[in-house]
């Protein structure tokens, strides 16, 4: 998700130890770590709690459909569909009629 490497950790880690000493450094590693800790229990019981929310349709919900560039993206070919399909229609109707077929009557035109 990050893409961090070996040698991105490394620069981090010595970045730490030049910000903040060596002595303070383990004080703020736990402190990072009891952060993170908390924040996967929040996320957990966000889940939790939404799954006993929404009950069954839990299994129907899907993040990805939630997703803004997704719903941009959507949206924008929803948009030429339709385009391609009045270009279809008025493709059609400029063809003319077939053979043997009557023109349309239009009672408002008369």
């Amino acid at each position: 998700m990050f893409d961090v490497g070996i040698p991105e950790i490394g620069v981090i880690l010595i970045v730490a130890v030049i910000v903040f000493g060596p002595d303070r450094l383990p004080e703020f590693a736990r402190q990072a770590a009891r952060m993170l800790h908390t924040l996967r229990t929040f996320a957990r019981n966000a889940q939790s709690d939404l799954r006993s929310e929404l009950g069954p349709e839990y299994k129907d919900l899907r993040l990805r459909d939630l997703d803004p560039r997704q719903v941009v993206r959507q949206h924008v070919l929803d948009a030429m569909q339709e385009i391609d399909d009045e270009e279809q229609r008025k493709a059609v109707a400029a063809r003319g009629l077939k053979p043997g077929e009557r023109p349309p009557y239009d009672t408002e035109a008369t």
